[in-house]
């Protein structure tokens, strides 16, 4: 154990903050299971606990095998693995399957292992890191327009355009963070004036086109449609009825909540270890146990940002920059849709929720993240044994 804590590189309070998250989550996950497992009709709630677990483990298996690897190869990997991304969300808008009733084509089923995989979250983590390669590259260069149209927003829009039908959240939030880390990469403003503009343009269109040709395009269309339409009209719909059963798991929860396994709602509220796991902690756990997540997300947040402000390169900044704000942005999202500040997304929060290919994103972004800390903790280092060699008295005293 004490071998594998010294090969552990990188900021130690994200390692810590992120097995913080994952060991709260397990019991959140194995009381919430319990209604999906009795609905089920197996009644076996541990077999969910271990499938949480090895989705856990397997996650920070690659969380650690990421940051071990030179943050330098991500610019290379992001070139190959974006027309890789493309293909399978093609793949998983043609043949994906559905699971545990949602009816969109989201996931791919992998048949040597048998398990399903969501094509779109993996996108979102090559994309982000294909932005922030090509930003860090023109950085100090005069930006102009038309140049950027190809390299830039074409695989942008490509990736955009295949999950949307599908999963209007996460590609609004994809788009959201894209323009966000452009702007921060120093991309003009009136240029992305254009961009948002033609966003929302083919946003539109795009809705037009599914309202004109209702058999040609995905029925999940018309779910998230009607989740902004009824949360803007306040219509009862299903997504009301979540939201209700949300409110009424917070409100019970009070100050101290409820206790450990206690909760009431988890056996009226769908996805309630996934979509829905918020309003089931605060239940549980109290308003003090939903701001002591939250604190865990802002403190991660936090370090997030001193990794990227440490960073000694562009693209090492915006990288970190990429990956990681939107773990929080996601999980924020999630808790506001508990609170109806926000229509129901379909998002969940990261490292906590169940789910393999979240957790497993989620990890993977985690690990570049740390990949950056640890080259500069490697920087560090390796200045610091120089200035030893050059001054032997040093060494002399160490010895002594």
């Amino acid at each position: 154990m004490q071998e594998l804590f010294k090969n552990i590189k990188g900021d130690r309070l994200i390692w810590a903050l992120a097995a913080l998250l994952a060991i709260f989550s397990f019991l959140p996950v194995y009381s919430a299971a319990s209604n999906l497992a009795y609905v089920g009709g197996t009644g076996n709630t541990f077999s969910f606990f271990i499938k949480h677990f090895m989705h856990l483990f397997l996650g920070f298996v690659i969380m650690y095998g990421v940051h071990k690897i030179p943050y330098r190869y991500f610019r290379g990997l992001s070139m190959i693995m974006i027309p890789v991304v493309l293909v399978l969300l093609v793949v998983t808008m043609l043949q994906g399957t559905t699971i545990e009733g949602a009816n969109a084509s989201r996931w791919i089923q992998i048949p040597i292992v048998n398990m399903s995989f969501q094509t779109s979250t993996l996108a979102a983590v090559v994309l982000m890191v294909y932005v922030a390669r090509y930003m860090s590259k023109i950085h100090d260069k005069k930006i102009t327009f038309v140049e950027t149209i190809l390299p830039l927003w074409v695989p942008v829009f490509l990736v955009l355009i295949l999950i949307l039908p599908a999963n209007f959240s996460t590609a609004a939030i994809i788009f959201v963070m894209t323009i966000i880390l452009v702007f921060l990469g120093g991309y003009p403003l009136r240029y992305l004036a254009v961009i948002i503009g033609s966003g929302i343009f083919a946003l539109m269109l795009f809705v037009l086109i599914a309202k004109a040709f209702p058999d040609a395009m995905p029925n999940r269309i018309d779910t998230w449609m009607s989740r902004i339409e009824s949360f803007s009209n306040g219509e009862d719909t299903e997504a009301d009825y979540q939201i209700e059963k949300a409110k009424i798991a917070i409100a019970s929860g009070g100050i101290q909540g409820v206790g450990p396994g206690k909760s009431i709602q988890k056996n009226f509220l769908p996805q309630s270890s996934s979509d829905f796991i918020f309003a089931i902690i605060v239940e549980e756990y109290g308003l003090m146990g939903g701001l002591l997540l939250m604190i865990l997300y802002m403190w991660l947040l936090f370090r997030i940002l001193i990794v990227a402000q440490k960073s000694d390169t562009v693209f090492g900044k915006l990288l970190v920059l990429g990956v990681g704000l939107p773990i929080v942005f996601q999980a924020l999202i999630n808790m506001a849709v508990a609170v109806e500040l926000f229509p129901v997304t379909g998002q969940t929060l990261p490292l906590v929720s169940s789910g393999g290919t979240s957790i497993w994103m989620t990890c993977l972004a985690i690990g570049i993240v740390l990949s950056v800390s640890a080259k500069r903790e490697e920087d560090i280092n390796k200045k610091t044994q120089e200035s030893k060699e050059d001054n032997p008295l040093e060494i002399l005293s160490e010895t002594i």
